[in-house]
């Protein structure tokens, strides 16, 4: 038997919208793991699938927060087995990183194939040399790999058949990748492994840890991605994440899920749409906004430091002025100042009234109508220029175009004369009263 726990994506030394908190918020979720569920749970070892660092140039505060745990973990003779992910993985021109000088120190095993004339070849960990790529622990043979990104598909059938000639019979078998999975993401990722070809490794392997994705899945009970231990961005807030604590025997798998924010810390975060009144007075909108996040920071100055919410809040709307008079910057500075959230981003999407045109249209209508439309509209906001506002709307639109073909600025000069200023037939009285003059 073998009990272990599936980690990913710890992405420690995190920085996001400016607040140093959020780096200690990585380090609190990490900490709190290790000492709640794998110490205290007595696990046989740790896995991490990519992404213990949030990038390859690491800082003395990540590596810092990395050793405090990689410590504690060996001083409870809990092994830790490492790969590489995209946002950690050494540099093409250097084998030199801190997850190689982790493994030279013996804090953690990191797994890697060897590659020789295009074929994968799996190699047992040497602890001398202080590389491999597979390690046997407990009742489990555990494989590695590496970040391939785009390539992967093609890498990963001659990862499959180095793996099961190493495959042992009386173990747990538990294949290390990270990689985007078809299927598992809110927007299309070029290349990403499709579930057809991930499938190439059931034979190989009775547990496939995967990491990258920063949210919880698994594929038919053999396949598990538990997520990122935080939330590395607001968009990322509703998805589930967090970590499996599994148990096996052979190929009987045992998995637990245990989630962020349930099981251990996370960054409360509240997102807020507001649609706007639409006055034409640019304080009043401050003031209505203002009251939009008091609102979303109700109790905020009252709650211990790591309880401060992050308020991510979205307006909409159309507003009676230009947006830079919104001032929005103020609304904030005022907003962090009396309110006291950890932080607040403001994602400004209202549409002054003139441009409102545009938001109507149909997606039926060509580009070039709609923009004939818009110029349309801005004009009719000018009274000198209202009356003419259709006649002038081509006549700008085919400047704009010359301007951007490098056109002579007196070929155009000569259009807007021909278009717009045709002189007007004189009567005979117009005549008569210019010659008196």
């Amino acid at each position: 038997m073998a009990k272990f726990l599936h980690i990913a994506d710890v992405h420690l030394g995190i920085k996001r919208y400016n607040l140093p908190d959020r780096t200690s918020d990585f380090f609190r979720a990490w900490s709190e793991v290790i000492e709640r569920y794998a110490i205290a749970h007595r696990v046989d070892f740790v896995l991490i699938v990519g992404d213990l660092f949030d990038r390859r140039q690491v800082e003395p505060q990540a590596a810092n927060h990395a050793m405090a745990m990689l410590i504690k973990l060996a001083n409870e003779r809990i092994p830790v087995v490492v790969i590489e992910g995209n946002h950690d993985q050494h540099e093409s021109t250097s084998r030199f990183s801190w997850l190689r000088s982790f493994a030279q120190w013996g804090f953690i095993h990191l797994l890697e194939p060897v590659w020789e004339e295009g074929r994968a070849r799996m190699e047992q960990w040497d602890s001398v040399a202080t590389r491999g790529s597979y390690v046997d622990i407990a009742d489990a043979r555990i494989f590695g790999s590496t970040w391939y990104g785009a390539t992967v598909s093609n890498m990963l059938p001659f990862l499959a058949q180095a793996t099961l000639e190493q495959r042992r019979a009386d173990a747990t078998n538990i294949f290390m990748l990270h990689s985007d999975i078809e299927g598992q993401l809110n927007y299309r990722v070029q290349n990403a492994l499709s579930i057809s070809n991930l499938v190439t490794m059931r034979e190989a392997v009775d547990y496939l840890a995967l990491g990258h994705t920063h949210k919880r899945f698994d594929i038919e009970g053999w396949a598990f991605n538990p997520g990122s231990l935080e939330a590395c961005s607001v968009d990322e807030v509703e998805a589930e994440r967090g970590i499996f604590l599994v148990e096996t025997e052979g190929a009987k798998i045992k998995s637990e899920f245990l989630e962020a924010g349930k099981a251990f810390f996370q960054r409360p975060f509240k997102r807020v749409m507001h649609e706007v009144s639409g006055s034409e007075e640019p304080e009043a909108i401050r003031g209505e906004v203002f009251e939009v996040i008091r609102k979303a920071c109700a109790g905020a100055d009252e709650v211990a430091p790591e309880q401060k919410p992050i308020i991510e809040l979205t307006l909409r709307g159309q507003i009676g002025f230009k947006n830079s008079l919104l001032r929005l910057d103020k609304v904030k500075e005022q907003a962090m100042e009396e309110l006291r959230p950890l932080g607040l981003i403001i994602n400004n999407k209202t549409v002054p009234k003139q441009l409102a045109v545009a938001v109507g249209l149909s997606r039926d209508i060509s580009r070039t109508e709609r923009e004939l439309r818009v110029l349309e509209d801005l004009i009719k906001q000018d009274s000198r220029f209202s009356h003419r506002a259709a006649e002038m709307a081509p006549v700008v639109a085919e400047v704009k175009r010359l301007t951007l073909e490098g056109e002579a600025p007196e070929k155009i000069l000569q259009l807007i004369e021909a278009r717009l200023f045709q002189p007007v037939p004189h009567s005979p009285d117009s005549a008569y009263a210019e010659g008196a003059d």
